[in-house]
This record gives structure tokens, C-alpha cells and sequence, in this order.
């Protein structure tokens, strides 16, 4: 599988890369944060691309998990270490956020503060990005009805029944 011949295992240590981040942020006035979620299983690809393009834009990607400093590992191998949980973000000063597909999304929507804190962005006015299976999370925080979303296949039907 293409997949495999990126070797994602090899990407382990993000020192230098989130001295870039934080660098390319500096130098907007008052970057914006962006959180991107993470739980087990997530996709690697779907994760990092957003991760690398907010932070190329001027934003700061923030890594939210539903705990702040555990590692989780990715579809592909990468380990992802949640920078924070959604208690130590406030929602009105978030800019947004990118929920990444793989099967991260299932795991996410189990956990009330995940998804208590993408309905709060949402309702702030911030962008919500949803990636494959990342729409059962918006299905889960009740934010579809009315609005056309994309998503992978298989969760066509539950986007459907939200009222998408």
C-alpha cells in the first residue's frame, strides 16, 4: 500500500518542527489558535497536512486530545502528543477546529469534553473542519441540522438522520 512506503514510524521527535511552528506564528501579531484533535487510530496524513497549512497560514495549530501531554499513535505509526485537553482552551478564542479522520473520531465523540468543546467553537463562531469520519463528531456535538457537510461513505447515513 502507498501508505507504507512513507515510513511515518520514523516521525518521532517534533523539537525542531514545533520550534518552526511556533516561529512561523511569531511572526503574525496575535496568531490564532486552531485545534486539532487527536485520539488513537487517527490518520496520520489527515492530521499532519492541516497541522502544517494552518501553521504555514499564520495560525497556531494547537494538538487537543481528551488529555493534555498523553501520546497517542496514529493509523500510520506517528506518535501525536496532545499539547492540551479542552479544559485549557477557551472556546471563544479559538479560530477554529480540525477533526481528523482514521478512527480517531469514534473515539473522540465518547468523550463529553471533546465534544462539548467543538459545539462551543461552533457556536463562537469558529470554523469547524470535519475530515472523513470526523463528521460522527459533529453528528455527536449536534451541529449538523440545516448544513451540508462532506464525509466519508460509511457515515453518510448517521449525517443524513442529524438533519444534514
Amino acid at each position: 500500500m502507498f501508505y507504507n512506503k512513507l515510513n511515518l514510524k520514523n516521525i518521532q521527535s517534533f523539537s525542531s518542527e514545533e520550534r518552526r511552528i511556533e516561529h512561523m506564528a511569531k511572526k503574525t501579531a496575535s496568531p490564532k489558535k486552531v485545534a486539532v484533535l487527536v485520539e488513537e487510530n487517527v490518520h496520520d496524513l489527515e492530521f499532519w497536512y492541516p497541522y502544517h497549512r494552518l501553521a504555514e497560514a499564520g495560525f497556531m495549530p494547537v494538538i487537543m486530545g481528551p488529555e493534555s501531554g498523553k501520546k497517542y499513535t496514529g493509523k500510520m505509526g506517528s506518535v501525536i502528543e496532545a499539547a492540551v485537553s479542552p479544559a485549557d482552551m477557551d472556546p471563544k478564542d479559538t479560530a477554529g477546529v480540525v477533526i481528523p479522520g482514521g478512527w480517531a473520531p469514534d473515539r473522540l465523540r465518547t468523550h463529553r469534553s471533546i465534544v462539548d468543546f467543538v459545539r462551543k467553537v461552533h457556536a463562537a463562531g469558529g470554523v469547524v473542519a470535519a475530515i472523513c469520519h470526523g463528521g460522527s463528531v459533529l453528528v455527536s456535538a449536534g451541529i449538523v441540522k440545516g448544513e451540508r457537510v462532506t464525509s466519508y461513505v460509511s457515515i453518510k447515513d448517521d449525517l443524513v438522520l442529524a438533519g444534514a
